[in-house]
């Protein structure tokens, strides 16, 4: 017998071991640390003696402090990988995590910009020469912002062929995209007046150091506030990459290669999001 609060730090080594996302790795361990307070208040401080009805309670309880489905859901999901965990590892026999189901949710659809509102995102920012050229990174190459707040000098390539390439990022997949003219030009003001430092990010702050990813969201997020865009988020000039790359008619198998998919079923999913889908196959990206 190990205590939870051991099998909880082994469980998130072993996430982390397994090169899991940091968002990932924070919010199951956060998810499992509540779920162990209530089984210890329940009078469960063994893990072999935690039953089905136990996790159950745990969720109901969840719905009556009015957490949503999606919350839930996740939850779900954390407690079914720590209860396998825990099965793999010897520490219990039976999994009574198995028989615990999902509650049903629907998924919001990807929010899709409209071209006058990433123009108007893009107008917004003109006279900020350094999120100006975040921006068109993140809206012509559909890259995460945790992949564009780890580029390094050496990943942009600015020659006549343009292209920007995309290092792993916690789990993602290395790749190189092409730069739209566009993307590519405002890189290149941008580096005229990029801060001279010592550090090889390619996006660093006026003193020289690298610019995080909360710096990047809060940011752009001002953008948005200024076009009046409402109900966005930045990951959503993704969305609108991928979309709009797919309703042009370049092939799903490249979209899903260059945005890094690792399904090419989490880019087919765009497909009934999109209108005038053109049968036209493109080789060359369009720019947005």
């Amino acid at each position: 017998m190990i205590s939870f609060s051991l099998a909880h730090q082994q469980f998130i080594a072993n996430l982390k071991g397994k090169s899991r996302a940091t968002a990932t790795i924070l919010a199951y361990g956060k998810d499992i640390a509540q779920l162990i307070d209530h089984l210890k208040k329940a009078g469960k401080d063994d893990a072999s003696v935690v039953q089905t009805e136990d996790l159950q309670s745990f969720m109901d309880k969840l719905s009556k402090e009015n957490y949503t489905a999606k919350s839930i859901s996740r939850k779900t999901n954390s407690t079914k990988t720590f209860f396998k965990f825990l099965q793999t590892t010897g520490v219990i026999s039976g999994d009574p995590a198995n028989a615990l189901a999902h509650p049903k949710f629907e998924n919001k659809p990807p929010r899709i910009l409209s071209k006058l509102e990433y123009r108007a995102v893009r107008d917004g920012a003109r006279s900020d020469i350094r999120m100006l050229a975040v921006i068109e990174l993140l809206l012509q190459t559909g890259i995460r912002i945790g992949e564009l707040a780890q580029l390094r000098l050496e990943d942009i390539n600015l020659d006549e062929q343009s292209t920007l390439h995309v290092p792993p990022f916690e789990g993602t997949n290395e790749r190189t995209v092409p730069l739209t003219k566009s993307a590519a030009d405002a890189v290149r003001k941008y580096l005229e007046i990029r801060t001279k430092t010592p550090s090889h990010s390619l996006f660093v702050t006026k003193t020289g150091k690298p610019l995080l990813i909360r710096n990047i969201r809060t940011a752009i997020d001002r953008y948005f506030r200024i076009a009046g865009i409402k109900e966005v988020k930045v990951n959503d000039l993704r969305h609108t990459w991928v979309a709009h790359q797919l309703q042009s008619g370049v092939p799903m198998t490249l979209v899903s290669k260059l945005a890094g998919h690792k399904r090419l079923s989490t880019t087919g999913r765009y497909l009934q999001f999109i209108q005038n889908h053109s049968a036209e196959a493109k080789v060359k990206l369009e720019e947005l």
